[in-house]
């Protein structure tokens, strides 16, 4: 389970190496300014995991549209040969 701590910023200044531990830990923390949330820091790894999740979501949900797409009455199938040299032709000038 996470373990979050409220900082307020200056402790990003003053107190860094405690913040620093705390993030390699794996445990966010939240920044206040005048007493209100300004930001979360994570450790890199963390954003790294986060990245790649969304990265993979976003790749799943135009999957799931192109498949509902080629499931549609009239859809235009162009064959595998021709998209790849034209994807080569595009993208690495071959």
């Amino acid at each position: 389970m996470l373990n979050t701590q409220v900082r307020p910023v200056r402790d990003l200044r003053n107190k860094y190496a405690e913040i620093e531990t705390f993030l390699e830990n794996h445990n966010p923390v939240i920044i206040t300014k005048n007493g209100r949330g300004a930001a979360v820091l994570i450790n890199i790894d963390d954003y790294a995991e986060i990245e790649e999740y969304l990265h993979i979501k976003y790749v799943n949900e135009k999957l799931k549209e192109a498949e509902l797409e080629a499931g549609k009455p009239g859809a235009k199938w162009i064959d595998s040969k021709k998209v790849i040299k034209k994807l080569r032709d595009k993208y690495c000038g071959l």
